[in-house]
């Protein structure tokens, strides 16, 4: 392994590094059951995983499935295919979702422009769909003859009627720009050691979350790797504390990495062997910090941090 700049924080560690991590993990061949599964990370293919886990177990679904493109995982390679291939895939593991997913289940699923077409229309017919969140992720290349890509998609659907959403919870402080009092008292806003703020209702518009960058401490080699921010946000408004939050494409753990910091249980797959082990290692610093960048003391600043903590 390279030497890294002394702040690159970027978790990078091989499967040979990392064997007493991966060794945590269960695998296909494990017994799956509803004891052995929780806060455990499961090496191997999803979709031959999923059909051995316990039935209605799901509180919310977070998935972050490959998008169609052509890409290399550290050695795992997803081929773009057709809009009706990818549709295909798309049907094929909300089947095998379908039936371990609570009635009162929330899920939320991650795209890009172009999968979002596609995936917007195969949820359409499963599940309630209740909104897009367009999250302006502030990377992506140039393009000469078209415009940068620069926003993801996330859907927001329910099985049911019957839903969990926490508002309070997911409320952003923002700058007050014209204060008004009434009675000579702030009206909606207070006064803090940052500055006047509001909180206020989020949108499904969301431009105060970076990607993870080298020298933030959550951040992976993983090349699509969500931040814990953005997954806070999801899992604070549609679970509660002790809910089952599960991602069958889990990457570097963020899902569950996030879950553990705010007190919920967690089941991920992953079949690539050192994004589980990232997975693990993330999982253990997790014990000893559980800080979010970000998010303070219930509150998701505007930015990755508030005033006071950049004066730190």
């Amino acid at each position: 392994m390279q030497n890294k700049a002394k702040r690159n924080k970027t978790l990078d560690i091989s499967l040979e590094e990392g064997m007493d991590y991966f060794s945590r993990c269960l695998s296909e061949n494990s017994t799956l059951n509803k004891n052995n599964i929780i806060n455990k990370t499961i090496c191997g293919d999803t979709f031959a995983i999923m059909p051995k886990l316990p039935r209605c177990f799901v509180d919310l679904l977070i998935v972050d499935p490959p998008y169609n493109l052509s890409k290399n995982y550290h050695g795992s390679k997803f081929a773009a295919a057709s809009d009706a291939e990818y549709a295909k895939y798309t049907n094929k593991w909300i089947k095998q979702i379908l039936p371990l997913l609570k009635p009162n289940a929330s899920l939320y699923v991650c795209c890009d422009w172009k999968s979002s077409l596609i995936i917007g229309t195969v949820l359409k017919k499963y599940f309630n769909v209740r909104n897009r969140i367009t999250w302006q992720r502030e990377k992506g290349r140039g393009a000469k003859a078209n415009w940068k890509n620069g926003m993801e998609d996330i859907w927001f659907a329910t099985i049911s009627d019957d839903y969990t959403f926490n508002l309070d919870a997911v409320k952003v402080r923002k700058k007050v720009l014209a204060p008004y009092k009434e009675n000579g008292k702030p009206k909606d806003w207070e006064e803090t050691a940052d500055g006047k703020y509001r909180n206020t209702c989020p949108s499904n518009f969301w431009d105060d979350i970076s990607i993870p960058y080298w020298s933030m401490p959550e951040n992976t080699a993983h090349p699509t790797q969500k931040p814990e921010k953005l997954i806070a946000k999801l899992i604070l408004a549609s679970s509660n504390k002790g809910d089952i939050v599960f991602d069958p494409f889990a990457g570097s753990g963020t899902t569950s990495v996030t879950a553990k910091k705010l007190g919920r249980k967690f089941v991920g797959i992953e079949q690539n062997k050192t994004y589980c082990v990232w997975s693990e290692k993330r999982l253990e610093k997790a014990d000893a910090d559980k800080t979010i960048q970000g998010y303070t003391d219930g509150i998701f600043w505007e930015r990755n941090a508030s005033q006071q903590q950049k004066k730190k």
